[in-house]
């Protein structure tokens, strides 16, 4: 890792520029403001800055061009680095994660998982998130204020248990939902462990350890099951990975526990906003109940995807991603050192109003037609080789749960005012929740 210590003046004057803050003032920037901070770095240094972040004096620099940030997702894999930079993720994920995997042993995994997730397998799931969804949305409370990013939390948790684990035994998922949402709700502190493993011995480490096995015990004993099963007729994830890969049960784990963690609250998160902004948009609202008014529609579900993708959009639940170079690389015409942490900033690419016209007002319509986004322009699952893989599955369930919510209600806001953002472990919320009032619709 580049920083202060092993960065020479030669090389510190040929990086881009940015700001000289001390390092504590830029790090507390970037961990508490980085949503109203990186637009006004942009707006001073460019489309190119560099940061200087904690731990030693990091030394980061932030890329908001579409091509700039192709450059990095389609650099060789032994040069371009992820896993590295979410190592932190390994005392929660594991250490056979996808996330915290490089070169040939992520690639290897990533073959695994890849069919679990594409074309007729993903069409196999739809039924059942469907199913989730339209009993989840009749029970929604009308004529009061609903907590959206709750509700959504509640029900994306939901589908990843009975969809994606496979769990369907009532008495085993009553055990399992308030593990699992102690597993979801980890502080990052507990994170901490990944380097220093004998914090697991003290609370409140120790607690989170305790949760931890308790849920593994009963994956293992899923996975355990699920061997012994007709593969052929089940079509959960688990299912499908056990019938196309050839897996360790720690390796199963492993993926089990990430897609939890990655696919729980991103997917809850964008569709809290994109209620936000049906309720604040009448004219986007109709068009969206018309559309999951008519289910055998191409054209309604199209419409659908494209208000969950505005909303990925206007509101990114992960603001930027991370990448260390392995070796000297040229990115935006900078010769940028080894140990150099690119930042592809995916808010600053959803928010230009070069790529997005008005880019502040929610328009699902930039997602259809002949004319649509190009794919380098809207980056909320990444891109290249580390795309996540759950991009469609998550698409897809956010396009289920529009449907099942939008044909039963009406959605009006319970105050005028926008909701703002705020960080969450590393991702951005709502500060209140988006609360809005449901009305049954006549």
């Amino acid at each position: 890792m580049l920083d202060s210590r092993t960065l020479d003046r030669r090389a510190a004057r040929e990086l881009p520029p940015g700001p000289r803050w001390p390092m504590a003032a830029q790090t507390a920037a970037f961990a508490v403001r980085r949503a109203q901070w990186l637009p006004a770095l942009r707006a001073r240094y460019g489309d190119v800055f560099c940061l200087r972040l904690i731990p030693r004096g990091r030394v980061v620099v932030v890329l908001s061009r579409p091509d700039d940030i192709r450059a990095v997702f389609s650099a060789p894999t032994d040069v371009v680095h992820t896993g590295e930079g979410n190592t932190i993720m390994a005392a929660v994920m594991g250490e056979n994660s996808l996330m915290v995997l490089d070169e040939d042993d992520h690639l290897r995994l990533r073959k695994q998982l890849m069919p679990a997730f594409h074309g007729r397998a993903l069409r196999g799931y739809q039924g059942m998130v469907a199913r989730i969804a339209d009993a989840v949305a009749a029970a929604m409370p009308t004529e009061q204020p609903v907590r959206m990013h709750e509700r959504m939390r509640a029900l994306t948790l939901e589908v990843i248990l009975q969809v994606v684990f496979g769990v369907t035994d009532s008495d085993r998922l009553a055990r399992l939902r308030p593990l699992v949402g102690a597993v979801v709700e980890v502080n990052p502190v507990i994170m901490l462990a990944a380097f220093y493993p004998r914090l697991m011995g003290y609370p409140p480490w120790r607690r989170y350890r305790r949760i931890q096995r308790e849920v593994d015990t009963i994956l293992f004993d899923e996975i355990a099951a699920r061997r012994r099963t007709d593969l052929e007729s089940r079509t959960d994830v688990l299912s499908q990975l056990l019938r196309t890969g050839t897996w360790s049960d720690a390796e199963l784990r492993d993926q089990l526990v990430t897609l939890l963690l990655a696919g729980h609250e991103t997917t809850a998160t964008a569709l809290a906003w994109a209620f936000h902004e049906l309720a604040r948009n009448p004219v986007v609202l109709r068009r969206a109940q018309a559309a999951a008014d008519d289910s055998d529609d191409e054209a309604g579900e199209a419409y659908l995807e494209a208000v969950a993708k505005e909303s990925l959009r206007l509101r990114p639940v992960i603001y930027q991603v991370g990448r260390r170079l392995t070796a000297p690389y040229e990115v935006a015409d900078y010769r940028l050192p080894r140990g150099t942490t690119v930042m592809p900033a995916i808010g600053l690419v959803h928010a230009d109003p070069t790529l997005y016209p008005d880019p502040h007002v929610f328009r699902p319509e930039r997602f259809l037609g002949d004319d649509t986004v190009p794919s380098a322009n809207w980056i909320p699952f990444g891109g290249g080789t580390r795309r996540c893989l759950g991009a469609g599955f998550s698409l897809m369930e956010a396009t289920e749960i529009l449907r099942a919510v939008l044909r039963r209600y009406d959605v009006r806001p319970q105050q005028n005012e926008p909701e703002r953002q705020r960080l969450r472990n590393v991702t951005l919320v709502p500060a209140h929740g988006c609360h809005v009032i449901l009305s049954v619709r006549t």
